[in-house]
């Protein structure tokens, strides 16, 4: 077994094991295999939806890091990642990702990712009410972030 993905089984293991979440474990590794961070769901010990093993991770190793940008980084997951985590995956810029069980794994488990990528697919529209307004008053903070180049808060 690869040895960064038998720390996020067992990662995954400890975590559902200890009450904090799902059966999900992550680790991020440089290039030359030294690990940055790794981490297991932490979903019901911290009462946070987002707080899924691969958002772990990369939450932390960018506070040790020091950067949003992972580029040069590797994933390990214990499984697929979901929509929202290969979302943090993408925007963090990591480029290479394993993983274990996939998300039909999970779905016979009881997770749902199927639902969220059959919206992302065009199907299943009554999953959520997503509706714009309001953007001629949103919009001038895009305008002036471009213009300024900052963030503006």
């Amino acid at each position: 077994m690869n040895k960064f993905m038998q720390i996020a089984k067992e990662c995954a293991q400890k975590g559902a094991h200890c009450g904090e979440g799902g059966p999900f474990g992550a680790v991020i590794v440089d290039k030359k295999g030294n690990i940055i961070t790794k981490g297991n769901n932490m979903v019901l010990a911290n009462n946070d939806p987002t707080a899924h093993a691969e958002v772990m991770v990369i939450r932390e190793s960018c506070k040790k890091l020091g950067t949003y940008d992972l580029s040069n980084y590797i994933l390990y997951t214990s499984c697929e990642p979901c929509p929202m985590c290969l979302s943090a995956i993408i925007w963090a810029n990591i480029k290479e990702v394993y993983y274990a069980c996939t998300r039909e794994d999970a779905g016979k488990i009881g997770f749902r990712d199927d639902i969220i990528y059959e919206y992302l697919e065009g199907k299943n529209k009554d999953l959520i009410k997503l509706q714009q307004i309001d953007r001629e008053e949103c919009i001038h903070a895009f305008k002036e972030y471009k213009e300024n180049n900052r963030i503006i808060y």
